[in-house]
């Protein structure tokens, strides 16, 4: 096999993904290669070249190469990314229909389905005969659940009748695809994805969770000939004549994989339960008989998820055929998606090692995905990253793709963040009111224990400023996260000391500094000079050189006040800086300081703080004062872009986890004065917006001068949620801000 990890005897490959999936929806399509762009950029291909990997699983779509009738091939965009990959010694593991059902005039229920793509597949096979690879059709049970068990898809159909035709079609095509291939390539493999997970239940859905459990191996169980009249699914496809020819067909002329892939995900095991009103209404559902919710095993039962070594074991011992894990992706934050390709990458070595023919791991969605919250149904669609970015002018490398890199150049999976465990493998995963034990209790304490042990010996993030709004965010989401995190205090770490930074590094191991200090005072320091440079300043001196000497990275902030408001559109990151006052002035002259001593030094620009953990920001004092009955000041003239503070540490250390450098701007997209983010703020809380007076800047006594227009804008990556939809969380998430006393605001 080739792929990465090949230095290691227990190691198997590593493959990578381009997430495509086309699903209809109605009339509508919703094309993965559209919306995350890979489609019009070409250049994708040297950017998964320069990851190290030698297989791709890659999309040669039915859909896109046919639209229309089907019967009128483009083969432009197939012609040059099939060729770029030849250059970069590539293979591709082809995939012909992904989720879909084909191109208009066909559909999964359509009788000609399996030699309408068999037509297509012998096309591809002639045009590109150096495949060794090939998908015809990834997941069938999953997509034929979808389209015509549960409706959520094309052709949108709820029936056991319609599901059976769906899934055989599939499975008959994919037999037909590989014949029509083979014809021209002898030794093309077969490659067969399939969802698989396991199903728990209460003891009064055991008969469900039965029935579940081996429903899940039925696209491979077809593809085998195991099928037939004794096989526990036979009575539940055979549901009408057609049904029987098609099922008494596999068996006769079976089409076994070559390598069986399994696609396990964090949510892959369910958990039916009875009791509703434990959840959320609209998750009800049920099987004719009774009323239950499918809920994901890992917020409800007690014990752990199975994991990547049990499932491929399991598989193993059902089949016997080689095996690889064919996507591994989860949408989260970045340490997370890391660690759940570790993980994975750590469960194909160990179940290698017990005797599991385990050919490959596979990265997954390298460019991202979209909507697969909402199944992909309906816009706005999630993004959720991989190994690039797309939220870029050009695709961003995560920490996904340095870990890549990792396991294809060493066989190991090692990273700081990564080497900690999972939100899945944490005790806060639960939902205290549903959870149930499916078996002993013992593992649970168990692997608490280990991964309480884990968090001790893992290198820390070290935090700056930890009493302060930002420092004491840091510290929280840091935790939540799972981040190992050492949080000091001015009083514990006197930051401007040289010597005492670099005893601290030495000490602490840390992996990476965040420099959350500084002086916030900004009409303050027009008379305090000497201060404000000394703590925004000098500070991120002594600390970028500190990290340069150590080898770490450093992350600290900066402020949309070191520009002059001469703009009328968003500040970018290369805009010319010339700040109006001290205190812009001061982190003018600390950016400068940070990437002359440290040039892999992470700069973010930010402003106007918001959050909900904290009496002193704008938008909580505006409330408590408006909540008093007492009216509120606020310049008319001022547009500032507020950021909400935790997108801002979230976005931040996902960042600083890919390895981000230099200068960005991380606000909540949108622009708003003053005033008017105090009337929007009273709204939101049911106060009076007539309470707010609006005032020229120049007529509320401030000291220092401001820019009248600071709004931030970037050209390195969008990376977080408009300014209203940041708002709509703040009053969601907010401990009540009527209640902070102003008093204790500086």
């Amino acid at each position: 096999m080739s792929g990465g990890g090949e230095n290691r005897l227990d190691a198997p490959a590593l493959w990578g993904g381009v997430e495509c999936t086309i699903n209809r929806v109605g009339d509508q399509y919703f094309d993965q290669l559209e919306l995350s762009g890979h489609a019009s950029r070409a250049s994708d291909i040297e950017l998964i070249a320069g990851l190290g990997l030698k297989t791709v699983r890659y999309p040669l779509l039915w859909e896109r190469i046919s639209p229309g009738s089907g019967k009128k091939r483009d083969w432009a965009w197939a012609d040059d990314r099939m060729n770029r990959m030849s250059r970069h010694g590539i293979d591709p593991i082809v995939g012909l229909v992904h989720h879909g059902s084909g191109p208009e005039s066909t559909s999964l229920l359509d009788p000609d389905f399996p030699m309408g793509l068999a037509r297509y597949a012998l096309e591809v096979a002639k045009r590109y005969p150096h495949i060794r690879y090939a998908t015809p059709v990834n997941e069938p049970l999953t997509t034929a659940r979808f389209s015509a068990l549960y409706g959520h898809w094309y052709p949108h159909k709820r029936s056991p009748s319609a599901f059976a035709t769906a899934l055989l079609n599939q499975c008959l095509a994919i037999r037909e695809s590989c014949a029509a291939m083979r014809s021209v390539i002898p030794g093309m493999q077969l490659v067969q994805t399939e969802d698989i997970g396991r199903i728990y239940s209460t003891p009064s859905l055991e008969y469900q969770a039965r029935f579940e459990n081996e429903r899940r191996w039925l696209t491979f169980d077809l593809l085998c000939g195991r099928v037939d009249a004794t096989h526990p699914m036979w009575k539940h496809l055979a549901v009408d004549g057609a049904a029987s020819a098609m099922l008494e067909a596999l068996v006769a002329r079976p089409c076994p994989p070559d390598i069986i892939g399994l696609n396990y995900y964090v949510t892959s095991e369910r958990f039916l339960d009875e009791r509703t009103g434990l959840y959320d209404a609209s998750r009800l559902g049920g099987n004719g008989r009774d009323r239950y919710i499918d809920a994901e095993a890992v917020r409800v039962v007690e014990e752990e998820i199975s994991g990547h070594a049990a499932i491929l074991g399991e598989a193993w011992a059902r089949y016997g055929i080689p095996l690889a894990l064919t996507e591994v992706h989860l949408g989260c934050s970045r340490e997370h998606q890391m660690r759940w390709l570790k993980e994975a990458w750590d469960g194909a070595i160990a179940a290698r090692r017990s005797g599991c023919d385990v050919r490959a791991v596979t990265a997954w969605a390298l460019f991202g995905s979209f909507g697969w919250d909402s199944l992909v149904t309906a816009p706005p669609l999630t993004y959720e990253s991989g190994a690039f970015d797309v939220r870029a002018p050009r695709p961003r490398e995560t920490g996904i793709a340095s870990l890549i890199r990792k396991i294809v150049s060493t066989g190991d999976a090692d990273h700081p963040v990564a080497d900690q465990p999972g939100w899945w493998r944490r005790r806060e995963r639960i939902m205290p009111e549903a959870s149930v034990f499916v078996g002993s209790g013992g593992r649970v304490r168990t692997a608490r224990m280990e991964i309480t042990a884990s968090l001790r010996k893992a290198r820390p993030v070290l935090i700056t400023g930890a009493s302060g709004t930002l420092g004491s965010a840091f510290e929280r989401i840091c935790n939540s996260r799972g981040i190992h995190a050492v949080a000091l205090s001015r009083a514990e770490l006197d930051v401007c000391a040289t010597d005492r930074v670099t005893k601290a590094i030495e000490t602490l191991r840390p992996w990476a500094v965040i420099n959350a200090a500084g002086y916030v005072r900004v009409d303050d320091a027009e008379t305090d000079r000497a201060s404000c440079y000394r703590g925004n300043t000098v500070v991120v001196g002594v600390l970028a050189g500190g990290c340069a000497l150590a080898g770490i990275p450093l992350l600290t902030f900066s402020s949309d006040l070191v520009f002059d408001g001469a703009k009328t559109t968003p500040y970018v990151e290369s805009d010319r800086v010339s700040p109006l006052n001290t205190y812009g002035a001061s982190k003018a002259a600390a950016e400068i300081r940070a990437l002359h001593r440290h040039p892999d030094s992470l700069v973010i620009r930010t402003s106007a703080f918001f959050g909900p953990w904290d009496a002193c920001n704008f938008v909580s004092v505006a409330i408590s004062t408006l909540a008093k009955g007492i009216p509120f000041t606020a310049a008319r003239d001022v547009t500032v872009s507020p950021t909400y503070v935790p997108d801002l540490v979230n976005a931040a250390l996902d960042l600083l986890v890919d390895g981000a450098t230099g200068v960005w701007h991380l606000a909540n997209a949108g622009e708003i004065t003053w005033s008017d983010l105090a009337r929007v703020a009273a709204e939101r809380a049911n106060l009076s917006p007539d309470l707010v007076r609006e005032a020229a800047f120049s007529d509320l006594g401030r000291i220092a001068r401001q820019p009248y227009y600071s709004a931030l804008g970037t050209e390195r990556g969008v990376l977080l949620p408009t300014l209203e939809d940041a708002i709509g969380r703040y009053f969601a998430e907010a401990s009540l801000p009527s209640l902070h006393p102003i008093a204790a605001c500086p």
